[in-house]
C-alpha cells in the first residue's frame, strides 16, 4: 500500500477504536447518507520528507466532523476527542511506515446551515519508511 493508504488506514482505525468516539460514525471519504455526527478523513496532501537514503513524507490531512444542534457544544468536545486520537496514532503504521512526528496545526468550528455545524482538525504526520 501507498504511504497515503496506509496513514488513511491507521486514522480511521484509530477513530473508530477511540472510547470517546464511540457511536460516531467515521468515514474515509464523504458519505452519500450519514447520521449526525460523523466524522470523515479527508484526503492526505503528501510532500517529501526523505533523504537520499530513506523514503518519508509530510502528510497533512484534515478530519472533518459535521454535527446538528443550536450550538456547537458536542461539536467542540469531538474536536478535542478527534485531536487527542490522532496525535496518539501507533508509531508503527504497517507496510514498514512508521510515524516520527504528529501534531495538530490548525481546529475550528464554523456554522454549516441551521443548527448544522462544521469542525475540522488539520494534522501533520511526518512518516518515514524503514526498510527503504
Amino acid at each position: 500500500m501507498s504511504a497515503r493508504a496506509v496513514l488513511a488506514a491507521a486514522v480511521v482505525a484509530t477513530l473508530r477504536e477511540h472510547p470517546a468516539l464511540a457511536g460516531v460514525a467515521v468515514f474515509d471519504a464523504p458519505p452519500v447518507r450519514g447520521t449526525l455526527p460523523h466524522l470523515v478523513v479527508e484526503e492526505a496532501v503528501l510532500g517529501d520528507w526523505g533523504t537520499k537514503s530513506w523514503a518519508g513524507h509530510e502528510a497533512r490531512l484534515a478530519v472533518v466532523i459535521w454535527d446538528a444542534g443550536e450550538r456547537p457544544v458536542r461539536l467542540r468536545g469531538l474536536l478535542g476527542d478527534v485531536e487527542a486520537a490522532v496525535t496518539a496514532l501507533p508509531v508503527v503504521l504497517g507496510e514498514g511506515w512508521r510515524i516520527a512526528d504528529t501534531r495538530v496545526v490548525r481546529s475550528r468550528v464554523a456554522r454549516s446551515g441551521a443548527e448544522r455545524w462544521v469542525g475540522s482538525v488539520e494534522i501533520v504526520v511526518r512518516m518515514w519508511r524503514e526498510d527503504s
